[in-house]
């Protein structure tokens, strides 16, 4: 072999090899970002059992042992290395009552009908003639009695005693407004209850509360504010398990539906102070590792959560330190870079409607509020 061919094949090697190598760094470098390992191994990833704040409340959580890992965890009440001892238990703190008592009928944004009967009626009864669904068409429906002992108006319980009765429905929601079939539906309902009760209800005037559905949805979709915001990823793309752990630092749980995930507010029981979700298909794929996420998204539903929860000041912190720790750039609904100048008008409007809300009764993360915005 002459040394032309040997310095052209030395010179070949050389390129070949210069060209795998790009290409193993390619790949590597366009992978989805992955998890890293968790510093105490007995934390997991990702939290088990967790439960989507609600209406209903939810679960506690509890830290793991040795102290707060970022991460929250559930109480493990029996097995495993995490298991309670009894002894211990009865020296636990009992946390407070966090459960939010069932709104009431509201004149604000009900139709009511009361229904006077003669002496009272059980609480079985009651029970027994309520129509089978809660709803309206589209909108909630519910009957409520005056508790004999209490004098306060509640939904009727076994065992209680009632001296009246009044049955309502919303007259807005999300939706949109009370009609005419649903006004008549609701008629329907609530005089079938009473007819069970030998109750006389007492129904308002139709198109007079039609008409006022329709003003209170004008309002409702004048300051229904849901605000959503992209993060993109700069380079390369993310893992749904790198993306579940930059998110728990920070405070976020999972959802109740995959590709989701919530912070709660700092009373549990209450709707979510944020959300942040990405690809279902990514969540539910069989190697989640491999899946590459090119973006996530964050959302804040405004009129659902107290002014007093600071909201959209913790979104941007949040979207602040998540572009920070996964390299990525937060943008609007349609991909468009935001700079941080642009959330500065967001965040006077916000005020301003918050006022407006205030100013009608219907603050936001407010039961009423809540009952209006769904």
């Amino acid at each position: 072999m002459s040394t032309l061919q040997l310095s052209l094949a030395i010179v070949g090697g050389i390129v070949l090899a210069l060209i795998v190598a790009y290409n193993a760094w390619t790949t590597h470098r366009n992978a989805p970002k992955r998890a890293l390992p968790q510093e105490d191994e007995r934390a997991p990833a990702e939290p088990a059992l967790r439960q989507e704040p609600s209406f209903d409340g939810s679960v506690t959580p509890m830290p793991a042992e040795g102290g707060d890992t970022g991460l929250p965890v559930e109480p493990v009440i029996a097995g495993g290395p995490h298991a309670v001892d009894p002894r211990e238990a009865l020296h636990l703190p009992v946390p407070p009552a966090t459960h939010e008592r069932r709104p009431s009928l509201d004149p604000l944004i009900d139709v009511i009908a009361p229904m006077a009967i003669e002496g009272v009626a059980s609480g079985d009864a009651a029970i027994a003639a309520l129509p089978t669904t809660r709803r309206a068409g589209s909108k909630p429906f519910g009957i409520e009695g005056l508790n004999e002992a209490t004098q306060q108006w509640e939904a009727p319980q076994p065992g209680q005693r009632y001296t009246a009765f009044q049955a309502g429905v919303q007259l807005a929601n999300r939706m949109g407004a009370l009609n005419e079939i649903e006004f008549s539906e609701f008629v329907m309902k609530a005089q079938a209850f009473a007819d069970a009760l030998n109750a006389a209800p007492d129904f308002p005037e139709m198109l007079q509360e039609v008409a006022r559905a329709r003003e209170l949805d004008q309002f409702a979709g004048e300051h229904d504010a849901q605000l959503s915001f992209m993060l993109r990823a700069r380079h390369a793309a993310w893992s749904p398990g790198y993306v579940q752990q930059n998110a728990a630092r920070l405070g976020f749980v999972p959802g109740a539906m995959p590709g989701r995930l919530v912070l709660p507010t700092a009373t549990p029981g209450l709707p979510p102070l944020l959300s942040l979700s990405y690809d279902t298909q990514a969540a539910l794929s069989e190697d989640p590792e491999q899946s590459a996420i090119r973006d996530i998204t964050l959302s804040l539903d405004v009129p659902q959560v107290h002014r007093s929860e600071q909201p959209f000041a913790r979104l941007r912190e949040v979207a602040t330190a998540l572009c920070t720790a996964m390299d990525g750039v937060l943008c609007d609904q349609n991909g468009h870079s935001l700079p941080a100048m642009a959330m500065d008008p967001i965040a006077a409007d916000l005020e301003l409607l918050y006022d407006q809300l205030d100013s009608r009764e219907l603050s936001a993360g407010a039961v009423l509020a809540r009952r209006l915005f769904s």
